[in-house]
């Protein structure tokens, strides 16, 4: 089983970036996905939950009307587009399925004027 991540980077407050996670060794398309984060010095955190389908999903609230979760199960990916940035999203990205306990590198994201 692996994910990876990309699509990081520095992007200035107000900003947009579109996180991508490619994952294998399993059947995808069976599986609901979350993408996580962990900012410098604390605890990692649930951002966004998609279902199987893709037809349901789960917010932080904090980011609820600025991140949208997708996926695209032809392709073995997951997307989290991430609108009007705020530099309190600077941290490290990562998606994972709940029924694995393998972790990708994860993508940095840095909101920085």
């Amino acid at each position: 089983v692996q994910f990876v991540e990309s699509g990081g980077g520095l992007v200035q407050p107000g900003g947009s970036l579109r996180l991508s996670c490619t994952a294998s060794g399993f059947i995808f398309g069976t599986l609901a996905l979350k993408w996580y984060r962990q900012a410098p010095g604390k605890e990692r955190e649930f951002v966004a939950r998609i279902d199987p389908t893709g037809r349901r999903n789960d917010i932080l609230d904090s980011v609820k009307g600025r991140f949208i979760v997708s996926r695209d199960n032809a392709k073995r990916m997951t997307f989290l587009q991430m609108n009007s940035l705020k530099p309190e999203g600077t941290a490290v990205y990562l998606c994972k399925a709940d029924e694995y306990t393998t972790w990708g590198q994860g993508t940095q994201v840095t909101v920085d004027s």
